[in-house]
């Protein structure tokens, strides 16, 4: 490689290295916007895979808006819960699930009345045992509560929820609120530690009545964990309270599901839950992805007006788990997912669907060690390959692994529920992509503008075109390569401008070098420097050239026909024409750049090849002659004079062998040659 390829390859490394570094440690730290954004790819994930279906295992009973419309305004008298509840049970629902608190007694206006008149009753001591009996069967008939925990009791598979209060960040010193002493029944009978685990705790608890607690079968927490932008994706399966740890409202509903006894549930802090045979894992906070199989309705779902009016199929709830709770748009239990917002009992369907289906997603801690992988990977692969393509290639390259990992990242949630980072990965190949084709476009430019100053007075506009094109072709360092270079010289013309007016003399002077600078790149040749009256230019570099014999050749009989017409134009104007001599050799030389850098660099060829074209043009003066040119030029152009049938290629030409001259420098004598006659060559 040469120097020129090493400068840009060394700081393309750097940028690599750095981008490389920078993605590995946001990969690790992650910090808040990066995950917020990563929970946005996580999201739209979701969106691309679509619905699933959730299976028939669980029934929504949804309290809806045309239920509140028909039945009344929420929330409902607690006679009309139990008979909600009555319902589902002969219905056949193996579990029922009721995700409403009852933290308050209710009593009608009517039972408050009743109330009234027994306690006035018994203050005035009347003594009427069958009235006071008759009010005390309305009392009963009238309390809502009661019947409710008889329906809920009746049921034997009710579970009721717990509603745990966690501290936020911003709350200081959170006090610990009241427990209730009935909160102590429910939590985890075997727990066990994990290696590491920092789960989430309460600091307070909130239940349903006693009666309606002892009453059902168990319940589960439902506390809600949003993320930043509001958003519900985890679900934690235990919460720690008081030193204990409370399962969550769908761990205990598939619990009673399978059938499993307390005792046969087992935590293991920051790893996972065992269930029978069955292993849920989680993160060291206990929480687990959840899958969401859709959209609000992807769940059975039927209207709790129609379940009261009997209006449901007879088997809806058979041997299913019937989830009751609110699904009208006017109360607060609505909730935004990756799909869009859903009400909450919808979010607990989905929690239960994940136990009883296994089909939680994961995002397990090892992908951080694979996203720094990956990161390394991309860093190598377009670290190495980017420096050598164009802006549309790269940007091709580039855009193939960028969908490449979108891709594999699409088929690892769908096919295996496994959330790996989007994020990091793709800002790399981003950032690597602009990164790297910046500096390669700053890098083009200021070569660019390198190659136009550097080579815009030796050759022509299209070569330096040509160039800039393909930029390798101008390296600036030194390098061999066969050249054919000539030295053209005015004759005599140390005397010529001792004789005249240094006026007149610069006038001819620039006008001869700036007919014969025309000629030089008419035939493309690389025009080296002027050495006062001399001109020296070469055919070879910075471009190859095959032919470059040929070409040198060419303008060196051009040369000498302009010559003749400025020759003819100067005695018109009764000036003293000039004349000159032409040396042409061809071999190999070092071509490159050449002086004192920072200074003043020249962009030549040195060689003894170069010193033997200088000594040729001497020898024009000896022979009298406008062109010599050398053995080794003569033999690149033994296929150019003649033909297969003898004729000449060139125009009308003599070709003479004059003698073999021994030349200073060179060991062995070297044969020259004259050539002579040009006719038609413009």
């Amino acid at each position: 490689m040469s120097p020129s390829g090493r400068s840009i390859l060394k700081p393309s490394v750097l940028i690599a290295v750095a981008i490389v570094l920078l993605s590995i440690v946001l990969s690790i730290i992650r910090p808040v916007f990066i995950e917020f954004l990563e929970a946005k790819t996580f999201d739209l994930r979701f969106l691309l895979r679509g619905s699933l279906n959730p299976g028939d295992e669980i029934v929504i009973v949804g309290i809806d808006d045309r239920s509140l419309k028909e039945v009344g305004r929420w929330p409902w008298s607690r006679d009309r819960i139990a008979d909600l509840i009555d319902a589902i049970s002969s219905g056949g629902a193996r579990t029922i699930g009721v995700d409403i608190i009852f933290s308050e007694p209710q009593a009608t206006e009517t039972l408050k009345t009743i109330r009234k008149v027994i306690r006035a009753y018994e203050a005035m001591g009347m003594d009427n045992p069958a009235f006071l009996k008759h009010l005390r069967d309305l009392e009963r008939e009238g309390d809502v509560d009661a019947r409710l925990s008889q329906s809920i009791e009746r049921a034997g598979n009710v579970i009721l929820p717990l509603v745990l209060h966690v501290p936020t960040i911003y709350e200081e010193t959170p006090e610990k609120r009241d427990i209730p002493d009935l909160v102590y029944d429910y939590p985890f009978m075997i727990v066990r530690e994990g290696e590491y685990y920092l789960p989430i705790v309460a600091s307070g608890a909130l239940l349903s009545l006693e009666d309606f607690v002892l009453s059902a079968w168990s319940v589960g927490h439902v506390y809600t964990q949003y993320d930043r932008d509001g958003a519900i994706r985890w679900e934690p399966l235990y919460v720690e309270l008081d030193g204990m740890y409370y399962p969550s409202f769908g761990v205990e509903i598939a619990r009673h599901w399978f059938g499993y006894g307390r005792d046969e549930v087992v935590v293991i802090l920051g790893e996972g839950v065992i269930m029978g045979e069955m292993y849920i894992p989680t993160d060291v906070s206990g929480r687990v992805l959840i899958n969401y199989s859709g959209r609000a309705g992807t769940f059975t779902t039927y209207s709790a007006v129609d379940v009261l009016e009997g209006k449901i199929p007879e088997d809806a709830f058979r041997d299913r788990i019937v989830l009751v709770g609110t699904t009208a748009l006017g109360t607060t239990d609505i909730h935004i997912t990756p799909f869009a917002q859903i009400p909450g009992i919808e979010k607990q369907a989905s929690v239960v669907e994940n136990i009883i289906h296994q089909n939680f997603l994961r995002r397990e801690e090892s992908t951080r060690l694979v996203d720094v992988m990956v990161i390394v990977l991309f860093g190598i692969v377009m670290g190495a390959g980017l420096p050598g393509m164009r802006a549309l290639g790269g940007g091709i390259f580039a855009g193939g692994l960028f969908a490449g990992y979108l891709a594999v990242s699409q088929y690892l949630f769908v096919m295996h529920g496994l959330w790996i980072d989007v994020l990091i990965p793709t800002l790399t190949i981003v950032l690597m992509y602009s990164s790297l084709t910046a500096y390669r476009f700053l890098t083009e430019e200021r070569r660019a503008r390198e190659i136009r100053a550097m080579f815009s007075s030796y050759v022509t506009e299209r070569v330096v075109d040509e160039l800039l094109k393909n930029p390798d072709m101008a390296r600036l360092g030194g390098f061999r390569r066969e050249v054919t270079v000539l030295f053209s010289d005015v004759r005599g013309f140390t005397s010529y401008s001792e004789k005249r007016g240094p006026e007149e003399v610069v006038t001819i002077l620039n006008e001869y070098l700036t007919a014969m600078t025309e000629i030089v790149f008419k035939w493309e040749g690389t025009l080296d420097k002027f050495v006062g009256d001399e001109i020296m230019a070469f055919w070879g570099a910075p471009l190859e050239q095959k032919n470059h014999a040929e070409l040198a050749v060419r303008c060196a009989l051009h040369m000498v026909k302009r010559l003749e017409e400025l020759r003819r134009k100067w005695i018109n104007e009764g000036k003293e024409p000039l004349d000159m001599g032409i040396g042409i050799n061809t071999g190999e030389v070092l071509v490159g750049n050449i002086g004192a850098e920072g200074k003043k660099m020249d962009y030549t060829i040195i060689g003894d090849n170069v010193n033997l074209g200088a000594r040729v043009e001497g020898l024009t003066r000896r022979y009298n002659t406008h062109i010599l040119i050398t053995e080794f030029t003569c033999e690149r152009l033994k296929e150019l004079f003649r033909d297969s049938k003898g004729r000449t290629r060139i125009g009308h030409v003599r070709l003479t062998g004059l003698e073999e001259v021994q030349v200073k420098g060179k060991e062995r004598a070297v044969r020259i040659y004259e050539l002579v006659n040009l006719k038609a060559e413009k």
